[in-house]
């Protein structure tokens, strides 16, 4: 009881008002969000936006049920922090261990490079969009997931060395969990996570046909109309987790007053994670951990199909924020930490403004001597997320990024290739791992890329071999020493270096 006093009094006299004017947009003729918060323990605001369901009229309450997106990563890595307490596992363990169908590689992957995406693995659904079924247009499930798993040859990195976001590692994952506890997933997660915290609206979509009372349909917005699009695949434990905003409260709770020899008391997930050469990144096991305007901040945001979530602690301020949407124009992240902002008060120094990018004479077309990916540099935003661009003077580049992973460039010329040289890439292209052809052609003086059943994806040229490509990415031409084309690989933010042999 003293617990909720306290919350009470902390909460601002307007809070209510100024929550309203943060989802002011979502009304009865569209879908929207639920918000919960919590402060020292006790909820103290939970809300409803909108829409659950257009077709039936249904409204959104804070009992609404969505599906959260990656923020379900973070009891995935429980789950498997359960078994490593039980020492039926250890995160050092290979993952071949328990799941041989993975290919093996010159360095193992292990269990917490999956963890900490630091594994290499490339994210499945990136290589299934590649093929040309990205996610939501074909019922996937784990089967699917080790099928594409075991047919990848290489690795984008080696294990621990960089930092690349993939689903691929929360998915094996999961069958490691039912793997080694012998229980399916939906099960060993009840028993072990929600039942305990009291989280009873809480549950995994395992089979996307399963009726699931009061869970908000999903939408996509296109020129101010919605149409439906959910997630119509049995893949889980990357996201998949069907919930409340006061479950994920009561989750987020566990964290700051874990009960007397909780084995949920789970202060190894929230430590960031660390490189093979033992610099520090800022993910830890299913978290991200960093500050928001100066305050300590653990979090996740995510989103699949149509639905978009986001899920913060502000361990300091013994704050929490829970915001889950069914658009996909909503902005869930924006809208939780608008929603903190009102909480944390003048707690919260709003940082100065960052000064425009400008990289002066250094401005022009860069390739990653890593993957081969190009990045245009000009006056104005950096093109790359929180990385840090220092210059050799000499044509050359290194961006750091958020996470502390280093990507050398070098300077390269733009080409522009006649329609006679673009002759030259003509013809069929495929790929063992991705299980699909490219078939390359001159329309019009362009190249274009065919694939089944009726995909044309032209392409724009970078630099000499390489092209941008809707839908692909960077699209690189190999030659042998002779100069003839023999091959293409295709390299973009979750996949790098794909290859296709020339037929």
């Amino acid at each position: 009881m003293a617990i909720a006093v306290i919350a009470v009094r902390a909460q601002p006299r307007d809070a209510d008002a100024q929550v309203d004017r943060v989802f002011a947009r979502w009304t009865a003729d569209t879908p929207g969000c639920a918000v919960g918060v919590a402060r020292q323990g006790a909820p103290v605001l939970a809300k409803g936006y909108g829409m659950a369901d257009l077709e039936h009229d249904v409204r959104i309450t804070p009992e609404t049920i969505f599906e959260a997106g990656s923020v379900s990563k973070q009891f995935t890595a429980a789950a498997v922090l359960q078994l490593a307490r039980d020492g039926r596992l250890s995160l050092d363990d290979p993952v071949r261990k328990y799941v041989p169908e993975l290919p093996e590689y010159d360095t193992p992957v292990r269990i917490r490079h999956m963890l900490t995406h630091t594994s290499g693995l490339r994210d499945w659904g990136s290589v299934a969009a590649i093929a040309g079924w990205p996610r939501t247009t074909r019922a996937h499930t784990h089967a699917h997931v080790l099928e594409i798993v075991h047919r990848q040859e290489a690795l984008n990195f080696p294990p621990g060395t960089r930092w690349s976001y993939s689903n691929t590692g929360y998915n094996l994952a999961a069958i490691i969990v039912e793997r080694v506890s012998g229980k399916s997933f939906q099960e060993f997660t009840r028993a072990r996570l929600f039942a305990p915290l009291g989280m009873t609206h809480t549950s995994w979509r395992d089979d996307y046909t399963r009726i699931v009372k009061g869970r908000a349909a999903a939408y996509r917005e296109r020129d101010k109309t919605f149409s439906t699009l959910m997630p119509f695949e049995n893949v889980f434990g990357n996201g998949g987790l069907l919930t409340t905003v006061g479950d994920l409260l009561k989750w987020n709770e566990h964290y700051d007053a874990p009960a007397e020899g909780d084995p949920l008391a789970a202060a190894d997930q929230q430590r960031p994670g660390v490189f093979s050469d033992g610099r520090e990144h800022g993910y830890a096991l299913g978290l991200f951990v960093g500050k928001y305007k100066g305050v300590r901040e653990v979090y996740h945001s995510g989103s699949t199909a149509g639905y978009n979530a986001f899920l913060t602690r502000f361990p300091d301020e013994r704050l929490s924020v829970a915001v889950l949407c069914n658009a996909t124009s909503a902005q869930a992240t924006q809208y939780a930490h608008a929603v903190a902002d009102v909480f944390l008060g003048d707690r919260a120094k709003s940082p100065p403004a960052a000064a425009p990018f400008d990289p002066g004479a250094n401005a022009g077309l860069y390739r990653s001597r890593i993957t081969g990916a190009a990045v245009r540099l000009a006056a104005g935003r950096d093109p790359v997320r929180g990385a840090a661009w220092t210059f050799d003077g000499h044509g050359g580049a290194i961006a750091t990024d958020e996470y502390g992973t280093t990507t050398p460039l070098e300077r390269i010329a733009e080409a522009k290739p006649s329609a006679q040289e673009l002759e030259a890439y003509v013809g069929t292209y495929a790929s063992d791992e991705a299980e699909t052809v490219l078939r390359a052609s001159v329309e019009s003086g362009r190249l274009v890329l065919k694939r089944r059943p009726d995909a044309s994806i032209a392409l724009e040229p970078l630099y000499a071999d390489a092209f941008q490509a809707p839908q692909l990415g960077t699209v690189i031409f190999r030659r042998d020493a002779s100069g003839r084309v023999t091959g293409l690989s295709v390299s973009e933010d979750r996949v790098w270096d794909l290859r296709f042999a020339r037929r």
